[in-house]
């Protein structure tokens, strides 16, 4: 008797049949001995399975290698079962709670007697490699949820997610899914590699404190976490990137430049910036208000707080209530709250009148401060702060206009990210999702717009169905840095919600009333954040025209001071940063700061050069100074350098 057959569509389009119930494994054999060999799981209609799992169905088919984003999931899930078999086999009072792959890596929550130490992760990494060296099948077991509560009885945070499991999520059926290899046991709808073989390179990293659930009132757990690869080569060239890292961490380096501080009296995620800092800010800052004037943009200023009254309108104490600060109130008086965005100010502009299609866009910016209060655990230096200045923008246009709108919107963007020296870029497109308030026919317009502003220009883009915000579709723009890590940075995001919340309306040119479209653009996202990752892109040396001292002028000795000080009138004279280093110091010790504290240019001055009017002058990441640069050449040549990107 002849078997059903089953029609797999291969990624080149082609169509064989199968008998029903074939395993991955045995479909990628008869491909070829190479896919089999490299294959770790197999995925069919947009679902990924093992290697022995009986295909049922026909449909588009696919075999995954480690090379393949699912592929690197897999492996890395896999290896944060190792790691958790590690630490319970070492541990044995250990209870073990969740541990997802993440970017690059992997990590798995514990609850044990001590915080892990680095020698305890060395420990666990042998015996992780020991379980890796053993070739332990990864086998999936399927079982009822009052079977899973019997197997976990003795892992209480293993239990909370079995007695939370939602039926929706079972397919129907009672059944909870579990991994297991040689005596381990762990919750997991999988799928895992064939075994624990197949994990090439792993490493375990670092560990930190973490709470269940992310909720501050559970209890205090032990994260580690760990990266794998699919070579050991991909290891030790990650492994490299993270030394690199490391040194260009902005809350290192900041400090180290003298340019901002978390001073301890002011609480966490809060900095306050140095001289040097706040002349990093302002060239920051003047360049984005130069873009926006540049780009159309009339500038706004709004206050810090606003009426209790005015953030229910808006939504935010609906919908965010949890990020803001805690409202102020006086007897008699309305209570206020901080605000933690600008927008609601900006809708308020454009209603304190009544508007025509004449006035329209309207493209408001303001430079505006915000306050949210982030949980302790995700603060992050500059990158992820309490307080903050968002480049805030928000135009209001015609349904015409979107498109041209939304181009210029995506212009600036990409202006703005070239200046600061990113040419790498990528963006997601996000669209409306299950959960979405607004016109359809205003959600198509836009979706569309945003994908042809993308192709107009030529930036590549993935489609996150159903992922934008409920009120409305996003462009999210990525850069890449210095060292390949990808930052998302700027956002073009369209609003229906504010202008339906307000009332929003223009007098259209048949005398009929209608809502603008409403668009919020962040280009640098926040100051703040900007900086951050602007001073781990250089590594703190900066390009002339951006860097807070260009100049450092150093007199070899006190005869030289006067010269020095006439030196660097000159190149003040001409707009460049200078200073004369008149401290007691050798000369060799105030050339190693200037150096150390990567200033772009550093000028020594001696008898010759009183002299003839010559300067000697070294570039940084040059090996030696140029001796008798005429001091009007050496002028024009640091202007040069520290010529601003063009407006």
């Amino acid at each position: 008797m002849i078997g059903v057959a089953i029609d797999l569509e291969y990624p080149d389009k082609k169509v064989v049949s199968h008998p029903e119930g074939v395993t991955g494994a045995e479909v990628a054999a008869s491909i070829g001995p190479g896919l089999a060999k490299a294959a770790v799981a197999v995925k069919l209609n947009g679902e990924l399975y093992d290697l022995g799992h009986p295909i049922t169905e026909s449909g588009e088919f696919a075999v995954v290698t480690l090379e393949s984003a699912d592929g690197l999931h897999i492996l890395r899930h896999s290896s944060a079962h190792v790691l958790a078999q590690a630490v319970l086999d070492i541990y044995p009072g250990a209870t073990f709670a969740i541990g997802p792959a993440i970017e690059d890596g992997f990590y798995y929550d514990f609850e044990v007697s001590e915080p892990f130490q680095p020698e305890d992760l060395e420990r666990i990494e042998v015996r992780m490699q020991e379980i890796i060296a053993a070739d332990q099948s990864f086998e999936r077991v399927a079982m009822t949820q009052g079977e899973a509560l019997d197997v976990f009885a003795d892992h209480k945070f293993k239990l909370e997610i079995i007695e939370n499991v939602d039926p929706s999520e079972m397919a129907g059926s009672e059944e909870v899914t579990a991994y297991k290899n040689d005596g381990f046991i762990d919750l997991c709808r999988g799928p895992h590699l064939p075994s624990t073989r197949r994990i090439p390179a792993v490493k375990l990293l670092r560990s930190s404190g973490a709470y269940w659930r992310g909720d501050q009132d559970r209890e205090q757990l032990q994260r580690i976490y760990g990266t794998a690869w699919p070579s050991k080569g991909e290891l030790e060239s990650y492994l490299t990137r993270l030394e690199e890292a490391e040194k260009r961490d902005h809350r290192k380096l900041g400090p180290e430049l003298d340019l901002y501080s978390w001073p301890d009296q002011l609480g966490s995620g809060l900095a306050v910036w140095h001289p040097k800092g706040g002349r990093l800010r302002k060239i920051i800052e003047d360049h984005s208000r130069a873009v926006h004037e540049q780009f159309g943009f009339d500038f706004v200023f709004t206050p810090h707080i606003g009426k209790s009254d005015l953030w229910w309108t808006s939504g935010h104490l609906e919908y965010y209530a949890e990020n803001m600060y805690a409202g102020m109130q006086h007897e008699g008086d309305p209570e206020y709250r901080v605000k933690p965005m600008n927008c609601p100010f900006h809708v308020l502009i454009y209603g304190s009148k009544g508007r025509s299609y004449r006035e329209l866009p309207m493209r408001l910016g303001e430079l505006g401060g915000v306050y949210r209060y982030e949980q302790s655990g995700v603060i992050h230096g500059l990158l992820r702060a309490r307080g903050f200045t968002q480049d805030d923008s928000h135009t209001f246009c015609t349904e015409d206009q979107i498109q041209d709108e939304l181009v210029l919107h995506l212009d600036f963007v990409l202006k703005w990210l070239r200046d600061f020296g990113f040419d790498e870029f990528e963006a997601d497109l996000s669209t409306r999702p299950e959960k979405a308030i607004g016109d359809p026919h205003r959600w198509e317009v836009t979706e569309k717009a945003l994908a042809e502003a993308l192709e107009t220009r030529s930036v590549p883009y993935q489609v996150a169905d159903g992922e934008g915000a409920f009120y409305g579709p996003k462009i999210d723009v990525h850069i890449k840095d210095a060292i390949g890590r990808r930052w998302q940075c700027s956002t073009i995001q369209l609003d229906f919600s504010l202008p339906e919340r307000f009332e929003l309306e223009y007098v259209t040119s048949d005398n009929a009333a209608e809502r603008p479209y409403m668009i919020h653009c962040a280009k640098a996202g926040s100051i703040e954040r900007f900086a951050g990752i602007l001073v781990e892109h250089y590594a703190g040396a900066f390009p002339m025209w951006l860097a807070p001292e260009q100049v450092s002028i150093v007199p070899v000795a006190d005869r030289h001071d006067e010269y020095a000080k006439s030196v660097r009138e000159r190149l003040s004279d001409a707009g460049l940063r200078a200073h004369v280093d008149l401290s007691t110091e050798t000369v060799g010790d105030k050339i190693r700061r200037a150096l150390t504290q990567k200033h772009p240019a550093v000028i020594v001055v001696g008898d010759d050069d009183v002299e003839n009017g010559t300067v000697g002058l070294r570039l940084y990441g040059e090996d030696r100074d140029t001796r008798g640069v005429p001091l009007p050449e050496a002028t024009n040549q640091l202007v040069d350098l520290a010529r601003r990107p063009a407006q």
